[in-house]
Parts: C-alpha cells; structure tokens; sequence
C-alpha cells in the first residue's frame, strides 16, 4: 500500500496550475510562459470565451494541456450582481446537471475530450437556499474524478481529501513570495497544491503576474525541488487510484 508521501519518481510533492473562464490572456500570455518551461495546466473552459479560439484551445489540447468543465452558463450566488439573472440558489437538481452535461457535451464535440475534472463557478457548491438547498457535490462525484474548489485554506492530503471537494488556492494577485510559500508548504507536508488564477496579466483584479507565473514555473518544474507538477486530471488520477488501492488493503 502506498504511504501519504509515495508520489511517482520520488516526487516530494504535487503542484497543479489551473486557469478559470477560457480568457484570452491565458492563450497569449500564459500559455507560451506554460509552454517554454515544460509545464502542462488544466483550462476550465467556459463555451461562450471558449468559441472564439476553437483552434487556439485545441492546440492547446494537442500539446498536453488540460480542458475542464466549468458548466455552461457560470451560475454563481445572486449575491454578485452580475449572477442575479442567473443564481444558483433559484437552479435545481436538474437544470445544474444539464449545466454540466452539457459542458461535457461542448468539450468533446469541440475538442474530442471527455473532461475528467470541474472546476465550481466562484468555489460555490450549493443550489437552492434555506430548508431547500442542495449540494452540487454529489452531481459532479457521479461526473468527475476531480471537483476542484476556489479560494480555498489548503492544499489536498491525498491519503485523505474529498476528490469531489478539492481544495484550490487564488493565485490571483499574488506575489511570487507566497506562492512559493504554499509551494514549500505543501512540499514539506507530502500534498497536492492546486493553484487557481484567471487572467495573466499585469493589473489588479483577477490576474497572475506573466512574470510571476513564469518564476512560480521555473521553481515547480526544477528537478532539484522534487515537484511533481502536471494537469488536475493528471494528478488527480493518481490520488483516485492511490486511494482505491488504499481502501482495498484495509
């Protein structure tokens, strides 16, 4: 059976970067920074940004990146104004799974790719409100092998995290320093660090500096930190099959 620290080629650790919405920047900026260090992400797609660079995405796709679901439409809470039209507390068990469906269906007809991973609209994982209120959990367990959270407190145990409930840190806005941080954290302690950003880019609001993002990748990818870093599906595979096999030797 495998030990909490047993990743594969002696890794210490797991890193994996993540990109929100299909946007623009992350094609133009981010990608080649990705690219020129070896790095594979994973990109939650959304098809409305994601339509206008078809090509682009499927190039992405072809060299190793990841596409992942992040529904159809992006429902968040009423409680941003720019949701109320479109909340999640006034979706049902239904109309949420038919968000997800038909993401997955937009993937593949588009791109040929079955998504293994989803990634929850701003970290939200409830529909309804009140007595009536329901977890999505349960409807992305039964869809992915990863449901992967934002603005969360810290990295994923592998021997112990909800696959269905990882847990994702804002890279956003962040300075090389504190990602390097949860880096070293997450390294100490055997974990799975999943960073979560939007634009790359230099300004202020939901966006990772290229410059930032370029050093954070020269740091994960040097050999000598025994990182192992890759795609959410990627990593997240091999947490689900260490922790199948762990549950079978108990």
């Amino acid at each position: 059976m495998q030990k909490p620290n047993d990743w594969p080629a002696n890794k210490r650790a797991a890193v994996s970067l993540s990109f929100d919405d299909a946007r623009p920047s992350q094609l133009e900026a981010g990608l080649p920074i990705l690219d020129c260090h070896g790095v594979r992400a994973t990109f939650y797609v959304s098809p409305p940004t994601a339509l206008t660079r078809v090509e682009d995405w499927r190039s992405a796709a072809a060299r190793g990146h990841e596409l992942g679901n992040h529904t159809m439409t992006h429902p968040c809470s009423g409680n941003f104004p720019w949701s109320r039209a479109n909340a999640l507390e006034d979706h049902t068990v239904d109309s949420y799974a038919a968000e997800l469906d038909g993401a997955n269906a937009f993937i593949h007809d588009q791109f040929g790719i079955t998504a293994s991973t989803y990634a929850y609209c701003c970290g939200q994982k409830f529909i309804g409100r009140g007595a009536q209120a329901h977890s999505l959990v349960p409807l992305v367990a039964e869809r992915f092998v990863v449901g992967r959270g934002f603005r969360d407190e810290n990295w994923n145990d592998p021997a112990y995290c909800d696959l269905a409930q990882a847990s994702g840190v804002d890279a956003d806005v962040q300075p090389l320093e504190t990602l390097r941080g949860w880096v070293d954290r997450a390294v100490a302690a055997g974990g799975w660090l999943i960073f979560v950003a939007h634009d790359v880019a230099d300004r202020s609001h939901q966006a990772l500096s290229p410059a930032v993002l370029d050093a954070l990748c020269a740091y994960c990818a040097d050999p000598a930190n025994g990182i192992w870093i890759d795609t959410v599906a990627n990593i997240g595979a091999h947490v689900c099959n260490w922790q199948r096999a762990a549950q079978k030797a108990t």
